[in-house]
């Protein structure tokens, strides 16, 4: 649960949220990013470490450049605890369609009933 707090933290400001999906494409350096979301050097740079913090993503060095990624652990926990409320919320839609389809049924059957 902690990694999801952090997650969402991390996700929770707009630019960061840009941010992550200006990367989607694949590794970014910081200077892509500063055309991508047009924000300065130093606030992308800033927002990466908070990301990379959070664990949201991962860096390497190249020569003097940094490239980021987005790590897919946070994503694939992030959707296998969506998961499980889809599956409540599906599981109740299921229950509620299938009280309108009786419901319908029964008014089809008995037209001349109206409901007041």
């Amino acid at each position: 649960m902690d990694i999801q707090i952090a997650f969402f933290q991390a996700l929770s400001d707009p630019t960061r949220l840009r941010i992550v999906e200006a990367m989607k494409l694949g590794e970014c350096a910081v200077g892509d990013l500063v055309e991508r979301v047009d924000i300065r050097q130093s606030g992308v740079s800033r927002h990466l470490r908070i990301l990379h913090e959070a664990g949201v993503v991962s860096m390497r060095p190249e020569g003097q450049r940094r490239i980021y990624a987005l790590r897919p652990e946070p994503f694939a926990e992030l959707d296998a605890w969506a998961r499980g409320y889809r599956r409540l919320w599906e599981g109740r839609l299921d229950r509620f369609g299938a009280e309108l389809a009786r419901r319908h049924a029964a008014d089809a059957a008995d037209p001349g009933e109206t409901d007041q």
